[in-house]
């Protein structure tokens, strides 16, 4: 059996091959098999309001009231959101709220707690 390589985001050592990339399951970082150690794109850093540097599994503090598109429901000023997971896109946090559900939210809008 062939050796993978390991993740280059998260060095996780868990990598599979999917047609002509390799993926990982713990980030979900794809890159393509014939990349060389020169081509691998730069792992993208979120930050939060204040700039720190926010990673998954944080816990961060709504700095601003938000409404929720088509709800009457708003995520109030200081509500505290455990185990957030950072996604690419224009909402970059994938996290579940208390009373609210799961929703995505804009690292611009927390703090990290």
């Amino acid at each position: 059996m062939s050796k993978l390589p390991n993740c280059p985001r998260c060095n996780s050592e868990f990598t599979y091959e999917d047609g002509s990339q390799y993926i990982c399951p713990e980030c979900a970082h794809e890159w393509r098999k014939d990349a060389g150690a020169a081509n691998v794109e730069m792992a993208r850093v979120w930050k939060d309001a204040n700039g720190n540097v926010l990673q998954d599994g944080d816990s961060v503090t709504v700095i601003k009231d938000l409404k929720i598109k088509g709800s009457s429901s708003v995520v109030k000023v200081g509500t505290k959101v455990k185990n957030i997971r950072l996604i690419d896109g224009d909402h970059d946090i994938d996290c579940k709220i208390d009373g609210i559900g799961a929703m995505q939210l804009k690292s611009e809008f927390v703090k990290k707690a």
